[in-house]
């Protein structure tokens, strides 16, 4: 099952929330392998406005401009658990709370939802699972043979305040036992103090330490304080080599927000016009309810187009947001809501 597109009430947005030359970017052939990066270029984001009340209002028309009912919800609810990172960071881990979480990275529907939607052969499983570093060993054991990748956050987490040796020596550890992805956390100070050559430093030995794992950059942009901040932020991720950039730890005040998830996606497509590379997108923390699922999907949908639809360029840090994705699609079959219960995310 894929994503449908029949949609409703599109239309383009009156204002663009992110202020750039008038002219129109040149678009770059999409290029192949992952993103190099680049030495730090400050003109591809100083002095790039971004109009927070523009923002707001451009986030607050996608339910009303697109709509997906009865089967095409479905459609849409099932393709958001292929994007999803089941995760599970707290102090009080084990490694059977990690083997739990990854049978239902294996199997995130009921047998009986499965069977009523019709998508046994599918073989749905989620995106990933992200665990703490010690817990890497666990969830690559359970995950044999599941073709899921391990993501590992790593450098701090979520603070990332520890000595950048440290930080680098953590990502190489979680690499060698087998963490596949690994989510990095920026210095929050580079970014207040605009040091970002400092910041573009820091973000490219973290990449080389991860080697062939993907980097997911997170900027942690409740700590960001600007929009600016936010967009500067993400556009040295990605000159420093990053493979997705990333909203926030979850442990923030404010985590994923749509205002701020469109500055980023829009850099997202600077980027990808100037040098011709597709970045990939996370935004995480405080993302509960499925209808949220479908918010977040039409923002990519409408600003970068269905290749961000897909698990290597999209993934949401939303675990709890399964279980409601789970009990509203018994919903869809039955015509009866669940108790929440019944869909517990692990």
């Amino acid at each position: 099952m894929i994503v449908n597109d029949d949609t409703r009430n599109h239309t383009c947005p009156a204002d663009d929330p992110v202020a750039t030359d008038p002219r129109p970017a040149p678009v770059r052939q999409v290029k192949k392998g992952r993103n190099p990066g680049l030495p730090l270029d400050v003109a591809m984001f100083e002095g790039h406005a971004v109009n927070r009340s523009a923002a707001e209002r451009r986030v607050a028309t996608l339910a009303g401009r697109r709509t997906a009912k009865k089967l095409h919800q479905a459609a849409w609810l099932v393709n958001a658990i292929r994007l999803v990172d089941l995760t599970t960071l707290a102090g009080d881990d084990t490694a059977e709370r990690v083997r739990r979480l990854c049978a239902k990275a294996r199997r995130p529907l009921a047998d009986r939802i499965v069977t009523g939607l019709g998508i046994e052969g599918m073989g749905l499983t989620v995106g990933a699972v992200c665990v703490y570093p010690t817990m890497v060993p666990h969830a690559v054991e359970a995950l044999e043979g599941s073709g899921i990748p391990v993501a590992s956050v790593a450098t701090g987490f979520p603070a990332g305040l520890t000595p950048l040796d440290l930080r680098l020596a953590e990502i190489r550890w979680a690499v060698s036992q087998g963490a596949q992805e690994i989510d990095i956390v920026i210095t929050r100070e580079h970014v207040f103090r605009q040091d970002w050559q400092a910041l573009h430093d820091e973000i490219r030995a973290m990449r080389e330490a991860c080697g062939a794992a993907h980097m997911k950059a997170i900027l942690a942009t409740g700590d960001l304080r600007t929009l600016e901040n936010v967009y500067a932020a993400s556009m040295v991720a990605m000159q420093a080599g990053a493979d997705f950039i990333k909203t926030s730890t979850g442990k923030e005040d404010v985590n994923a927000t749509l205002p701020v998830s469109l500055v980023m996606v829009r850099a997202l497509r600077d980027y990808g016009a100037a040098t011709g590379y597709r970045i990939g997108f996370k935004p995480a923390g405080g993302m509960k309810q499925a209808k949220e699922a479908l918010s977040w999907q039409i923002l990519m949908k409408e600003e970068l187009g269905r290749p961000w639809l897909e698990p290597d360029l999209f993934r949401f840090g939303a675990s709890s947001m399964l279980g409601d994705i789970e009990r509203q699609l018994e919903h869809h079959i039955t015509g009866r809501y669940a108790a929440s219960h019944r869909h517990a995310a692990s």
